[in-house]
Formats: structure tokens, C-alpha cells, sequence
């Protein structure tokens, strides 16, 4: 590869990973506003498909990526995008704490008390999260790479969503369970929000498959990459 070409590929990881952290961050501030979607009439331990936290929307988009750098880039540049996450993540819920701590004006638009009820629990939020976040994203580059060492570089949609389903699952149980530990979200919640979450997770995983197809096609054309082939970064 060119030195132009390197640089790049390092301006093309960097937009990933900004986008990553984004999409990481995003989901722990808004977690606590719940949506539905009904595409059947069902219920699951009194709770119906699907009814999960808008913290959910965003945070898919972190598998598709991670798995998009680990195709292209490799498992230590993933990885190194995940520690990036969590640094970012911790220091978000720094601001936040020192946001709510200072005391608000009395023509504040926003007094001390909506504030602290809509952000007081992200530091619950964001240590669930993280909990989760370390053993669901880990576990999907271990994954990943297991199955493309196997299948030597082909059967992408094997490895991509086979690393996403077991991965979101934990993701997914973990932070319910630590959610309602701390008594953010009602005991009589967790297995409906876990079934549910999951079964949401898993649909959004398998319709991300085309754009990681789309994703990894693009760079292998942009870079001239074979089929089991990484790109080095300076």
C-alpha cells in the first residue's frame, strides 16, 4: 500500500471509531425512555414484543462496527476501540456527575430536580452498561475471530451474526439484571425487558448483515484486499 492509501485507512478507523463512541455514549444517557413495537400480538412474562429502552436504537451500531474494524483492521485494532469506548463512556459520566452537582439558577430552564431525574442514574446506567459492554464486546471479537480462522475468511454472515447473538445475549442480561439489582428498573421487568431485548438485538443483528457485506466490499475494492487479508495502519 501507498502512503496515501495508509493515511487513508488510518482517517477511515478513526471515523469508525468515532462513530463507535458515539453510538456507545449516546445509548447510556438516553436509556431511561422505553418505546414499543408491536409487529405481533404477543406477550412474554406480561410484557409484549417489543418493549425495550431507546438506549437500545444506537448501540447495535457498536457490533456492526466492531466487527466491521476486526474484518478489515484486526482483532487488536478492535480491541482497541472497545478500551476507547470505555474511557469515553467513564468520562461522560464525569460531566454528568459534575453537571448535576452544580447547583441550577433559579430561571434555569431546567431546575436541579427534572435534571437529576433524567440523568441522576446514568452513573447506574453507564456501570451496568460498562459491565456488560466489556464481557459482550469481547466475547464478539473472540467470537469473530474464532469463526474466521475456521472458516478462513469466508462465510461472513456466518461469523458475523453467530459472534452478535451469543454476545447480545450477555450484553443484553447483564444490564437488566444489574438495572434492576439497583433498583432502577422494577424485579417483575427483568425477564419480558430480557426477552425482549434480545429478540430485538438479534432482528437488528441479522438486518445489519447486508451492510457489513456493503462495508467490507467497499474496503476490500477501495484497498485491494484479498479475501483473508488486513489492513496495517502507521
Amino acid at each position: 500500500m501507498t502512503l496515501k492509501d495508509k493515511l487513508a485507512a488510518q482517517q477511515i478507523y478513526m471515523l469508525l471509531g468515532a462513530l463507535f463512541i458515539t453510538s456507545l455514549v449516546v445509548s447510556n444517557l438516553i436509556f431511561q425512555k422505553f418505546f414499543y413495537w408491536y409487529p405481533l400480538d404477543i406477550e412474554i412474562f406480561g410484557s409484549k414484543l417489543f418493549i425495550v429502552s431507546v438506549g437500545i436504537l444506537p448501540y447495535p451500531i457498536t457490533f456492526l462496527i466492531t466487527d466491521l474494524i476486526s474484518e478489515i483492521y484486526g482483532k487488536k485494532r478492535a480491541n482497541q476501540v472497545v478500551v476507547a469506548g470505555i474511557f469515553a463512556s467513564l468520562f461522560s459520566v464525569l460531566i454528568v456527575y459534575v453537571a448535576d452537582v452544580v447547583p441550577a439558577v433559579s430561571n434555569s430552564p431546567i431546575n436541579d430536580t427534572v435534571f437529576s431525574h433524567v440523568f441522576g442514574r446514568t452513573i447506574l446506567a453507564v456501570g451496568a452498561s460498562m459491565t456488560a459492554y466489556l464481557f459482550a464486546q469481547f466475547i464478539d471479537i473472540q467470537i469473530y475471530h474464532f469463526w474466521k480462522r475456521f472458516t478462513k475468511g469466508k462465510h461472513l454472515w456466518l461469523r458475523n451474526n453467530f459472534s452478535t447473538f451469543l454476545s447480545q445475549f450477555v450484553d443484553t442480561f447483564a444490564v437488566v439484571f444489574l438495572l434492576c439489582f439497583f433498583e432502577v428498573l422494577p424485579w417483575n421487568m427483568f425477564q419480558g425487558l430480557l426477552i425482549s431485548g434480545f429478540l430485538f438485538k438479534v432482528l437488528i443483528a441479522v438486518c445489519d448483515t447486508p451492510f457489513l457485506y456493503l462495508g467490507v466490499y467497499l474496503f476490500k475494492k477501495r484497498f485491494n484486499l484479498k479475501t483473508d487479508e488486513e489492513l496495517h495502519l502507521l
